[in-house]
């Protein structure tokens, strides 16, 4: 119990919104509301706006702590998508969920515009799946607003010409240099190892099993697995049916440090960080 509890030493405070994270004292839960055509688990479910409003009172209901709203897939070979078409699709939805929603609202971008519109509106936080790295000039937008950011590890292939932790952990360090040059705030900044962007299955495994080395870098960390290949190859489920998957991935990822979990499934994520906090947080 002792060497579980000893990578759950870190306090970090972060504000969101009108929330507070206590990063340490609990495992929080993003919800995921993606605004697409074509992500792999639910595009086009949510592609209506008060289908979106109605699912994210949904998971708001069953334990989400912050909703993470997405207008381009990133699943693997997927189309990329414009800023035009980017805000069609998430500037009404984050409006609407800022004026009649409690908890804060992030917004799924690696794109300066975007995010500087969605923030503008009222969004709380930044997701980008690129580490800040793709278009370094949205670290100056998420500055001047003061927000936390996600800095996600990415890339373009699998190829690893060092170990993959440590090629994982010189890119978020890269990613966390250019936060900082740009004026984001320490206790503003997040970072994810980004499972399935820029890994096969093998390395994936390898990720999940070595996550607790990213607590070195002394950040939160938020994991995204929810419903992953990774999941459906070994379970050999489509995505919908990977809950229980995800679910030994949510606990794995506690065991060794997570402080968010990027999710579909809240209820079933919530119980079981319930039970799983009480165990290795008490």
């Amino acid at each position: 119990m002792n060497s579980i509890k000893s990578t759950l030493n870190r306090k970090v405070t972060i504000k969101c919104g009108n929330k507070t994270f206590q990063f340490g004292t609990k495992t929080y839960i993003m919800g995921i509301l993606n605004i697409t055509p074509d992500s792999f688990s639910d595009g086009g479910n949510y592609f209506e706006l008060y289908k979106a409003i109605e699912h994210a009172n949904e998971m708001i209901k069953e334990g989400a702590d912050i909703i993470d709203v997405g207008g381009e897939s990133t699943r693997p070979g997927a189309d990329e998508v414009d800023v035009k078409t980017e805000l069609k699709r998430v500037l009404p939805i984050v409006e609407k969920l800022v004026a009649e929603v409690n908890i804060p609202i992030s917004v799924d971008t690696y794109k300066a515009e975007v995010a500087e519109k969605v923030l503008e509106a009222g969004a709380h936080m930044i997701n980008d799946v690129w580490g800040l790295q793709r278009e370094p000039q949205i670290a100056n937008i998420v500055a001047k607003y003061n927000v936390p950011v996600v800095i996600m590890h990415n890339q373009k292939g699998t190829e690893y010409k060092t170990d993959i932790m440590e090629s994982i952990k010189e890119f978020l360090k890269k990613s966390i240099q250019i936060a900082k040059t740009a004026g984001i705030q320490e206790e503003n900044i997040i970072v994810d190892p980004g499972l399935g962007f820029g890994k096969n299955f093998e390395q994936n495994i390898e990720v999940m099993s070595r996550l607790g080395e990213l607590n070195e870098l002394g950040y939160p960390i938020l994991l995204g697995t929810s419903r992953k290949s990774m999941i459906g190859k070994i379970l050999d489920l489509e995505p919908k049916a990977r809950v229980e998957g995800t679910l030994s991935t949510t606990v794995m990822g506690i065991i060794q440090g997570v402080d968010m979990v990027r999710v579909h499934d809240i209820k079933e994520n919530f119980r079981t960080i319930k039970v799983t906090d009480k165990i290795v947080r008490s």
